[in-house]
């Protein structure tokens, strides 16, 4: 389920500012999205993974804290961010 690094690396030089930017919103948005596309499709396998989809849902609400504070921050960061990762505005 974890990113190997090859794939944060290159969501990081996606994303970040520059190679070494893992901490700006933006970023962790991108990355949150990644391990819940690979939770969701672990929970398409195994439907009784409660555990696991505990998880899913803890991680689902720290992406929409931090989009929520993208949006916040800058409207057109948001509406860009969201498009190029598609997801639903529902915040």
């Amino acid at each position: 389920m974890a990113l190997s690094k090859e794939e944060k690396a290159a969501i990081i030089a996606e994303y970040g500012k520059n190679p070494q930017d893992s901490g700006s919103a933006e970023v962790q948005v991108a990355l949150l999205s990644k391990r819940i596309s690979g939770l969701t499709e672990h929970l398409k396998q195994h439907p009784k993974d409660h555990h696991t989809r505990r998880g899913l849902l803890q991680l689902v609400g720290q992406r929409r804290r931090l989009l929520a504070y993208i949006k916040k921050r800058d409207i057109n960061d948001y509406r860009e961010l969201i498009s190029k990762l598609e997801i639903r505005d529902n915040i």
